[in-house]
């Protein structure tokens, strides 16, 4: 899922950078009000949780790739905000330092995954699990379940981005001078590998790792801001 550059127009880069600005600056406000200093490790672990995760790629049709992210479990354990803050860290090391994902694409990149994903995970999770007096095993197939939708609204989002850059950029003769695929064949070709694979890997993996945590450190469940 991780754009590389060269896909994406200027004008898209920076619309991009233009909407997470004010995202992560109020992300870093609000995670400031919300985490307790039990939290603030927690969100360490998360980052480098999503980071490990995101580095088994599998390429797909398009010049981007498909994988697991973590941000449903992050914002289900954390709170979108801090989810949102978690991913991005994931995100800027991975761009920087092992060129997976483009710096130019960094904005629509984070857009995606650290926006996206945590925010559909976070109210996924909150309208199928059906509050706090809910049992067990509603709890964990919401959280699969924010897991599938969460990635998969990511997927969409960049299979759009993608899908756009020929209508917006090109030469006088039609020839595309970024993503030469339109959105008839960059969005099936994102959404269906995460229908069909990779949504369903995130739903496993979000499900075992809520499973684990409310059997073994319920508050933080709790205090992560899944049932506020």
């Amino acid at each position: 899922m991780h754009i590389p550059d060269g896909y994406l127009g200027p004008p898209t880069c920076a619309a991009a950078f233009a909407v997470m600005i004010p995202v992560w600056t109020f992300a870093v406000k609000k995670a400031g009000k919300t985490l307790n200093a039990r939290q603030v490790p927690l969100l360490a672990v998360g980052a480098a949780f999503s980071f490990v995760i995101m580095m088994f790629n599998v390429p797909l049709p398009g010049g981007t790739t498909g994988h697991a992210v973590g941000g449903a479990i992050l914002a289900i354990l954390l709170g979108p905000w801090a989810a949102c803050i978690a991913l991005t860290t994931a995100l800027v090391i991975q761009a920087l330092l092992f060129g997976d994902g483009g710096i130019t694409a960094l904005g629509a990149n984070c857009f995606n995954m650290a926006f996206v994903i945590p925010f559909a995970g976070h109210y996924t999770y909150r309208i199928f699990s059906g509050g706090p007096d809910a049992g067990t095993m509603r709890r964990v197939i919401s959280a699969g379940a924010a897991g599938y939708i969460a990635i998969n609204a990511a997927a969409l989002c960049a299979g759009v981005e993608l899908g756009l850059q020929p209508l917006f950029h090109h030469t006088t003769s039609g020839q595309p001078l970024y993503c030469p695929y339109g959105l008839g064949a960059a969005v099936p070709a994102m959404v269906f590998g995460h229908l069909a694979v990779f949504g369903w890997i995130e739903a496993v993996v979000t499900a075992l790792v809520f499973s684990y945590i409310w059997k073994q450190m319920p508050e933080l469940i709790n205090k992560g801001g899944a049932d506020k």
